[in-house]
């Protein structure tokens, strides 16, 4: 558990937990903690029960905003794409008049990457870090959102030029991904719309306008989502298309060598009629080309599917 006294967007870390008690001076106190820490830091900020109860009990929350006597608590989703999966992590927020409390199960990047911002916008009142926390994952779904689509792109790529059966799993993977996401989405969407309209004694009501901008986005987000699914959809019927494709590119080649067959067939089939004259039939070596010749038919064909990757 780290505690930091932070005023205009300077850091001061604070060893004593008391401290944290009673408003400073100048600034807030922000203290970022593990879900553990929370059952000590309850009895002194008096953090509400079904709150603490939400943060140890359930992995995956859903956003939402809960309005107590003294705080507030928050649960917005970090999110994180590693090419194959979709990760969201809780970032749960308690924000009371001279301190915001977050409390997480991993690491999220927008904690560390938040702190530049504080210095560059002076930051000295816990409502304003929390808005920037907010604004911070919201535009973190855009970078994941750009690399969704890079994969989405790369996997058509992949599929109009060598189209594998490992694709058709991806596709399903990865769309089944985006759905989940989207059913978060919409959660996520409504929260930061009432932290924009809803009546919040403890932000400040110039800041929370400011609410309106960043909802802007989560709809956009949420939009971009939605064309996700579709994009998916349409990769499917590209796979499938491509896959009758193939089929019909083997069967032409089938066809192709059925007809060369055509005239050997003829030829077998003379060689099978009783006549006491054909060319080679009363040579002792004859049989033995004749075997040798069908042999090397047999694995030509072989060599051929193979190297076609058709067996």
């Amino acid at each position: 558990m780290k505690i930091r006294l932070v005023n205009k967007g300077v850091f001061t870390p604070i060893e004593n937990i008391e401290e944290t008690l009673l408003p400073p001076e100048q600034g807030f106190y922000w203290i970022d903690a593990d879900v553990d820490d929370l059952l000590s830091l309850q009895p002194l900020f008096g953090i509400h029960d079904l709150a603490v109860e939400d943060c140890l009990t359930e992995e995956e929350q859903r956003p939402k905003l809960e309005v107590y006597e003294s705080h507030y608590f928050i649960v917005i989703n970090s999110i994180r794409f590693d090419d194959e999966e979709i990760f969201l992590r809780a970032l749960n927020m308690f924000l009371g008049r001279h301190y915001l409390i977050t409390v997480t199960r991993q690491k999220i990047n927008e904690l560390r990457t938040i702190k530049p911002i504080l210095w560059e916008q002076e930051v000295d009142s816990a409502d304003r870090l929390l808005y920037h926390l907010v604004d911070n994952v919201v535009d973190n779904y855009f970078l994941v959102g750009d690399r969704i689509e890079a994969r989405i792109e790369s996997l058509e790529e992949d599929i109009l030029m060598h189209t594998k059966k490992s694709h058709l799993t991806e596709i399903i993977g990865l769309r089944s991904e985006i759905l989940w996401l989207k059913k978060v989405l919409g959660p996520q969407r409504d929260v930061i719309g009432a932290l924009n309209k809803k009546e919040l004694k403890l932000f400040d009501v110039q800041l929370q306008k400011y609410f309106g901008d960043i909802y802007e986005n989560a709809v956009k987000i949420t939009e971009t989502f939605e064309t996700y699914r579709d994009l998916m959809a349409n990769l499917r019927e590209a796979y499938q298309s491509s896959v009758a494709n193939r089929a019909n590119e083997i069967m032409r080649v089938f066809t192709a060598l059925t007809t060369i067959f055509m005239p050997l067939t003829f030829i077998t089939g003379i060689y099978g009629m009783n006549f006491d004259y054909i060319p080679g039939m009363h040579d002792r070596s004859g049989s033995i080309v004749l075997l040798f010749i069908m042999a090397a038919l047999g694995f030509g064909m072989f060599y051929i599917f193979r190297k076609k990757d058709w067996l």
